[in-house]
């Protein structure tokens, strides 16, 4: 197929070829052009319909296919495939071919704009290609560092083009799955359309690395008739690629004299890298997303032997022991008896003792894994055909530190012994193929070097072992080298990569999918929001949030049970949502590097309280983030870990102007069966006076803390802030403490910032609180119930809140817990709220009679007819001014004659703009003291002008609630 350009509009072609036509392909072609934002329009045509002649051909080679669609920055960008070779047929057998191909050039074209059309596409050669384009007219990506551009794709290029990533020849057959799924699927007739092909809709997302880019065009191939839809598929215009390796080599095997001539088979290796936590740098892995991780093993193959290479360095004993309590616990937490097991191999430790020729002999001997390989056995279907002889029953789990060398080393071994076995009950002569194992080596070397490229930068460690047998002072060398060349890479160039590699699978957090405009499905989409009761339901849920300030301080004898569940016979949370700030001392050394021991032992304390309680319910922490000395641990019933999901962190500092991470936030998003929730908790300017520092702290939040995908704190459905806001009460102190002394709380309150702050829009807009009916938080003596004795005299204030936004979140408790091990009392709110469970099975028959409904045609009526006949929705006429008259002008109204809008008043500051202008802090490293102490190791910095005196005391504002009493 060939890209074409048409002007005016603006609009790609992707079309079929001369040559793909008269081979039998649809003569079809996909038409994209921009429309408003994120959005495109594509229309599937065929390719008589449209007037090439005026088109300009934008490639000299043919096109393989259509990656999908990718937002950067302000354009949307089509992805195709300009250049791929044949690997081969990986499985000669079947009643097709089933043939892979490898990508080794992506070109990038833009869709709304003309600024690139030049030097789009950046060549990636390979060996026996020529290039693509005239170097002095279309510069590489690199050439065009010199002269200061870059075209935005050229990362997503340099990945694409590595020789990592393979698609399926044809459309008939699915790379992403795995064999024995395939088998099973083609036996059941599922995932085959009408005309006996693969449903291209049908695949693995754990391994198609493109769904992101793609998602947008599948959606739209859904949409189709079935008979478009198959001429799609046939045309190939959509590939799904996986990223991994591919190797195919064809080998004679001897048979006895009396039966003729060698039988020539293939040998082939597949392997896919998983996309779910792709990336150059190691990822955490919780308990929750651990035991989904082996439920989706033990679901696919029936039985998981785990092997544990990990050797016996300090670092690797740690995690080892984590690794094995994470299976015991899920061994534990399982409801049904469930074939797992483990065998601890240290492979570092068997090479030192006996080298590497002795590590396939000694893991052989291992009773586990040769009971393991006889149990599990192995996949073969009959010749010629999909029938499915004998099934695969389990599956070894191998990992190492960063599952690469050791690991691909290890699967060589059981490679071998499984194709052993197989060869010992079809030919046993095949045994003594030196050939056959010759080439399998060289698979697994070749294999090895591939996926520690992907990961590493260089090809893998011990691989001149795996392609000889021997250990050679050539192949000791080449480890070496490679080594140095990893620390460098990974010191200096993973940065880049990862962040194309979150470009590519839309994980950045400013990302937008591109969708394409259907104003049909629109329409559908929401009818089915306004009939949501008709698919759904809800259940009342339990949260427990609470906040707590720690001073720095270590966890303490002092229980906190009184502070997680106040009432003892109250019902117990759904989840625990625990801020806490200062975990850490906020001092330019924690700032710089800061200690995550710290946050370990409190969870262990938290974990701790809760195991000691009568009640039999088990929790677990879901997912816990740190950003210096702020932390948020979500805590959850065991049994929910099943129906929460999409579960995410991200922090966003506020500290010396967003560069240091001593104030900030945190904040866990995550979806509680099919309802939204972001939790926050935050540690904003200090100081008595600095209220404009904390409202812009909030802004600064609000606007610019992202999650993957470009999610926003305000576009989930019920969002709560706990944490240490640092508003204080506008009165001296003696005032503040008499009246907290004789309980006056709602004179206290006429005097607090947050409330003012709230009113007058300056933070939190839209947000509720409670109002408290508790004494204020700050300051307190240490192990004391009075309040700041010291010579600052830190005025008494409800510093530490939780506040609250969603329509189905009611605050039913909001106070405080007497724990007396730091300078501040922790805060704990508990809330109900309604959880939405949707009925896929419904909502999705009701999308489809949605559709029909809105897509029938009486006879003799076209559907294109239909469609331009309808009424789009307009906007509400309460959203529109009054029209004008020859008496009166919309523009001109009270307040703004004459269509003018003078500059809306600000509002008086309390203070000093300048955080350093103060000496009223708290007790902790503020901002001002981080900088004097930070200034210390540099050259000394002019001495500033003395502090101004406070602010007067203001007058009083009317406290309003916005939350019901109870």
């Amino acid at each position: 197929m060939h890209l074409y350009l048409l002007d005016s509009p603006r609009t790609l072609v992707l079309a079929t070829s001369d040559e793909e036509e008269n081979a039998g392909f649809p003569s079809r072609a996909l038409l994209f052009r921009p429309s408003k934002g994120s959005q495109a329009i594509v229309e599937f045509l065929h390719k008589a319909d449209i007037d090439l002649r005026s088109a300009v051909r934008l490639n000299d080679r043919s096109i393989s296919g259509c990656l999908g669609l990718i937002n950067v920055g302000e354009d949307i960008f089509l992805a195709v495939v300009t250049s791929a070779s044949t690997v081969g047929n990986v499985r000669p057998s079947a009643p097709e071919p089933e043939v892979v191909s490898k990508i080794h050039d992506v070109a990038f074209y833009c869709l709304n704009s003309p600024y690139y059309d030049p030097i789009v596409g950046f060549h990636s050669s390979y060996e026996g290609e020529e290039p693509r384009y005239n170097a002095n007219t279309y510069p590489s990506s690199a050439a065009s560092q010199t002269v200061g551009f870059e075209h935005p794709c050229a990362p997503l290029n340099k990945i694409f083009s590595s020789g990592t990533f393979y698609y399926a020849s044809q459309p008939h057959w699915d790379l992403s799955t795995h064999l024995e799924e395939r088998l099973r699927r083609a036996n059941r007739g599922a995932a085959y359309t009408v005309e006996g092909m693969h449903d291209l809709g049908v695949f693995d997302p754990r391994f198609v690395w493109n769904e992101f880019i793609a998602r947008s065009l599948l959606d739209f191939r859904e949409r189709l008739d079935p008979e478009e839809r198959y001429q799609l598929d046939r045309c190939q215009f959509i590939i799904l690629a996986i990223q991994g390796y591919v190797g195919i080599f064809t080998v004679a095997l001897p048979l006895p004299p009396i039966m003729g001539s060698p039988v020539v088979g293939s040998i082939a290796l597949i392997s896919r890298l998983g996309s779910k936590r792709a990336g150059t740098r190691p990822q955490l892995a919780s308990q929750p997303a651990f035991e989904r991780h082996f439920a989706q093993l033990l679901q696919e193959y029936g039985a998981v032997h785990a092997i544990n290479l990990l050797g016996s360095k300090d670092n690797e004993v740690v995690l080892a022991q984590a690794y094995s309590q994470h299976l015991k616990a899920t061994e534990l937490g399982a409801s049904d008896s469930v074939d797992m097991g483990i065998t601890n191999f240290d492979f570092h430790g068997q090479v030192r003792v006996g080298g590497h020729d002795s590590v396939p002999r000694e893991l052989r001997r291992l009773d586990s894994i040769r009971n393991g390989i006889e149990k599990f056995g192995f996949t073969t279907a009959a010749f010629g055909s999909n029938e499915l002889l004998t099934e695969q029953r389990g599956v070894f789990r191998t990992n190492c530190l960063d599952c690469l060398d050791r690991t691909n080393f290890v699967q060589d071994i059981l490679s071998r012994v499984i194709l052993e076995q197989f060869c010992f009950n079809i030919r046993r002569e095949w045994n003594n193929s030196i050939h056959l194992w010759n080439y399998h080596r060289e698979l697994w070397a070749e294999n090895g070097d591939a996926l520690s490229k992907i990961y590493a930068g260089t090809g893998a460690l011990n691989t001149s072992f795996t392609r000889t047998g021997k250990r050679t002072l050539a192949g000791v060398l080449s480890d070496a080298t490679k080594s140095v060349s990893r620390a460098y890479i990974n010191n200096f160039q993973d940065k880049g990569k990862q962040t194309a590699i979150d470009m590519f699978l839309g994980n950045l957090s400013t990302q937008r999918q591109v969708t394409i405009f259907d104003p049909i499905h629109d329409s559908v989409r929401a009818a089915l929001e306004a009939r949501k009761a008709e698919y759904s339901t809800t259940k009342e849920s339990t949260i427990f949030v609470g906040t707590y300030n720690l001073n720095g301080r270590p966890p303490s004898p002092e229980s906190i049970l009184p502070w997680l569940f106040p009432d003892p016979n109250g019902p117990e949370p759904d989840m625990m949502v625990l801020g806490f700030q200062e975990i850490v001392p906020l001092t330019a050394q924690q700032i710089v590097q800061t200690d995550p021991e710290k946050m370990v032992r409190w969870e262990r304390k938290i974990m701790d309280t809760l195991s000691k309680r009568e009640s039999k319910t088990q929790y677990l922490i879901l997912r816990s983030e740190q950003l210096v000395g702020t932390a948020l641990i979500v805590v959850v019933k065991s049994e929910l870990t099943t129906v929460i999901r999409n579960v995410e962190a991200a922090t966003r500092k506020t500290g010396l102007r967003g560069m240091s991470g001593n104030k900030g936030a945190v904040a866990i998003r995550l979806n509680y069966h099919d309802t939204s929730f972001c939790f926050l908790t935050a540690h904003l300017a200090a100081g008595h006076i600095n209220v404009d520092e904390r409202n812009s702290d909030y802004r600064t939040i609000s606007e610019n803390l992202h999650f993957s995908k470009n999610r926003h704190i305000e576009d989930h459905e019920n969002v709560i802030w706990a944490g240490d806001t640092n508003y204080r009460i506008d009165l001296d102190y003696d005032t503040a403490k008499s009246l907290a002394a004789a309980n006056q709380l709602g004179q206290l309150l006429k005097y607090d910032q947050l409330i003012e702050a709230m009113q007058t829009g300056m933070a939190f807009g839209g947000y509720k609180e409670r109002i408290p009916n508790f004494k204020p938080t700050y300051r307190y003596d240490l192990h004391s119930d009075e309040y700041d004795t010291s010579e600052k005299r830190r005025v008494p204030a409800w510093t530490d809140r939780i506040i609250f936004r969603g329509d189905e979140l009611k605050n039913t408790v909001y106070s405080r817990a007497e724990l007396r091990s730091s300078d501040h009392r922790p805060v704990y709110a508990i809330f109900k709220t309604q959880v939405l469970i949707i009925d896929s099975e419904k909502r999705n028959a009701l999308q489809q009679d949605l559709l029909s409904s809105l897509t029938a045609t009486e006879p003799g009526q076209k559907l294109d007819d239909k469609l331009m006949a309808l009424t789009l929705e307009s906007p509400s006429a309460d959203d529109l001014p009054p029209p004008s008259s020859e008496d009166f002008a919309w523009w001109d109204g009270p307040g703004h004659p004459e269509g003018v809008f003078p500059p809306s008043s600000t509002i008086p500051s309390s203070g000093s703009n300048n955080p350093f202008d103060s000496d009223v802090t708290s007790t902790c490293s503020s901002d001002e003291e981080l900088y004097r102490e930070s200034s210390a190791l540099q050259p000394p910095i002019q001495p500033r002008k003395p502090p101004p005196p406070p602010p007067p005391t203001r007058k009083p504002v009317v406290v309003v609630a916005n939350a019901d009493k109870e």
